[in-house]
């Protein structure tokens, strides 16, 4: 068994994460900064598992005892690697029919100057305000708060006023996938901390600082979903979800094929490309047919290959480009968009991507420092997300005031929910 490193002893706490997704379970465990070290950077992974899901579909669980079985795979992996086991966790939520929703709130400003209650008093009226159609709340940020006249106001504690306002960003989820989902991670024995969104943890992982700042969107192509998430002025704005992902890819190679689903991922993963390939390349795929008794090869192009991928993304992209035009955001946070995700690897999606949603779009490169190459990648984006969320608030009972102003309470407040609800 492999011992946590000395700087993760030294942190004297370990952040679990689970991202349980439609294709892969992903566990890390992630040892926090000692108080010493925290200013000079974040954690490190001390623990990583991921094991092939079971009992999902588009993020939602179908089957208990197959959803439990995967995630205590890989979550006995992280433990094992880490010399160490873990009780709470902070978990990535795609379930629920995930709602973004932005309203203004204001209360009157006690003893004439802002302080903490008179924030505590406008979230938490913010709360309630967003909770009042029966929905889950998984997320409250604040966009720009305002003192009488005064807008913009990044934190508004200490200034004089009558009335302090704020536009807000809030996050919910129907309650019964999400219990279920909890349900799970409660048989393997595991509480969860807090849910966060997966398309904010993606982004946050995804995009930088300066992208969220000038205004970004991400695009996580993940087997069972796609989602959206958009930033601007280092705040999230918006969230999205389109029930169909890279899974739905091999579906349409393996019904033009008529191959197996496994022999479609195989192709896929090794011939599927969007570049710029001649209708008369002779590159050929071999494979077999589904249901033959005595498999024969047969064969096709890559770019017969790189059509049915192609159609296939164009109207998944459509979908998002939808979606993005109708949250009314896009000139704030669609100058650039970033694709994430498993589906985001294929060979040509940048440009592909590009000329369908009519603006720059790249990659995304996760390869945070501290991180073992084998947990970086687009592949990872919901999983490193989740442990910065888990991360900050760790600094935020420490004294550090995390990037995000509400997200130490965020995580209190869904931890408090947790424990008195489910």
């Amino acid at each position: 068994m492999l011992m946590v490193p000395n700087r993760a002893k030294q942190a004297g706490h370990l952040v679990g994460v689970l991202d349980i997704g439609t294709s892969k379970t992903v566990c890390l465990i992630v040892a926090a900064p000692s108080s010493r070290s925290r200013r000079h950077g974040g954690g490190q992974v001390v623990g990583y598992g991921h094991s092939v899901s079971r009992g999902l579909k588009a993020g939602v669980v179908i089957e208990l005892d197959a959803a439990e079985q995967a995630l205590r795979a890989a979550v006995t992996q992280a433990e094992r690697m880490a010399g160490a086991a873990i009780e709470e966790v902070v978990l990535g939520v795609t379930c629920g029919n995930l709602k973004s929703r932005t309203f203004q709130a204001d209360t009157q400003i006690e003893n004439r100057v802002v302080g903490d209650a008179d924030v505590d008093r406008l979230m938490a009226a913010a709360r309630e305000y967003a909770q009042r159609d029966g929905r889950t709340l998984l997320h409250l940020n604040h966009v720009a708060y305002r003192v009488d006249e005064t807008a913009s106001v990044p934190d508004p504690r200490g200034m004089v006023g009558t009335t302090l306002a704020a536009d807000l960003h809030a996050v919910t989820a129907d309650d019964a996938p999400l219990r279920n989902l909890l349900h799970v991670v409660a048989r393997a024995g595991l509480s969860a901390e807090a849910v966060v969104p997966a398309a904010y943890a993606s982004g946050l992982a995804a995009t930088t600082e300066e992208e969220r700042r000038l205004g970004a969107t991400c695009i996580d192509l993940g087997a069972g979903t796609t989602s959206l998430s958009m930033f601007a002025e280092g705040q999230l704005l918006f969230v999205d979800t389109v029930a169909a992902g890279g899974q739905h890819v091999t579906f349409d190679i393996a019904r033009t094929l008529s191959t197996p689903f496994a022999e479609a991922e195989r192709i896929k993963v090794l011939c599927g490309t969007l570049e710029s390939v001649e209708a008369d390349d002779q590159g050929m795929v071999a494979y077999t047919l589904a249901g033959e008794e005595e498999p024969t090869l047969y064969q096709t192009t890559k770019a017969h290959v790189g059509g049915i991928i192609g159609s296939r993304l164009s109207g998944l992209l459509g979908h998002v480009a939808e979606r993005i035009g109708r949250s009314g955001l896009a000139h704030l946070a669609a100058h650039r968009v970033v694709l994430t995700g498993g589906g985001s690897q294929l060979p040509g999606l940048a440009a592909f991507a590009s000329g369908l949603l009519g603006r720059p779009v790249r990659i995304a490169h996760v390869r945070p420092a501290g991180m073992p190459a084998d947990c970086c990648g687009p592949v990872f984006s919901t999983a490193l997300g989740l442990a910065r969320v888990g991360l900050d608030a760790v600094g935020a009972r420490a004294g550090k005031p995390p990037p995000a102003a509400d997200r130490g309470r965020y995580l209190e407040r869904v931890g408090q929910w947790l424990r008195h609800g489910f």
